[in-house]
């Protein structure tokens, strides 16, 4: 069955606050991947591996480097679940309320039937922006499941935001993604999708920066 996107219904809730927390999940083992394999990360374990063998006895040299890696993948793993828990509190808590209370605004849903049922496989949502006198889309919760990828799934639901954004008379489609997302970047960059200075000013955590995980913004004017 082909997937189809239609707009979000309240039953639809649980299955896109699981798939939501699945798929950003997945950037976990990503980021730690990036951490351990950094100049830094390395320059560190090495560190405590003399430093273990300083203190006199060789298991340091062991012991030390591991509670590091435990650590670093701890807090990879806090990262992105602290992230997952603030926007169920937040804004996925009320999705009508703050996705589809506007008639800039909308959430969609993809739909196809797996295994014998019709199951929720991808999302996507735009929320409408004014600047100055400038009205553009802001696409947020771009998903898509697993069992369901390469697929052109993606591209189906991008160009969904793209086709709405044109017919509220918007200039552009704005978003944010991490530099750990590359099929995601892959696909916004196929789609005309540039990458934008980041004007918000914020300081990446000392784990993106270990990680090496930079958050990149794109745009495609329309």
């Amino acid at each position: 069955m082909q997937p189809v996107i239609r707009r979000y219904r309240p039953s639809d809730k649980d299955t896109v606050l699981s798939l939501f927390s699945t798929c950003t999940w997945e950037h976990i083992w990503p980021c730690f991947h990036n951490a351990v394999t950094s100049p830094l990360y390395l320059a560190i374990t090495l560190a405590l591996c003399v430093a273990g063998y300083l203190l006199g006895f060789v298991l340091g040299a062991v012991m030390l480097p591991a509670v590091w890696v435990g650590l670093v993948f701890c807090c990879c793993h806090e990262t992105y679940a602290g992230y997952v828990r603030e926007r169920l509190r937040t804004d996925m808590q009320d999705i009508p309320g703050n996705f589809l209370s506007r008639p800039d605004d909308c959430f969609w849903v993809a739909e196809a039937e797996l295994y014998g049922r019709v199951q929720i496989v991808g999302m996507v949502a735009v929320v409408g922006r004014q600047k100055g006198k400038e009205k553009f889309g802001q696409l947020f919760r771009m998903n898509t499941s697993p069992l369901c990828r390469r697929m052109g799934l993606g591209i189906r639901l991008v160009q969904t935001v793209v086709d709405f954004c044109k017919q509220q008379g918007f200039s552009k489609v704005v978003l944010e993604t991490s530099s750990i997302q590359m099929a995601g970047l892959a696909l916004y960059q196929k789609m005309g999708f540039c990458h934008v200075p980041l004007c918000t000013g914020a300081e990446s955590s000392w784990l993106f920066r270990l990680a090496r995980v930079t958050i990149i913004q794109m745009e495609k004017q329309l």
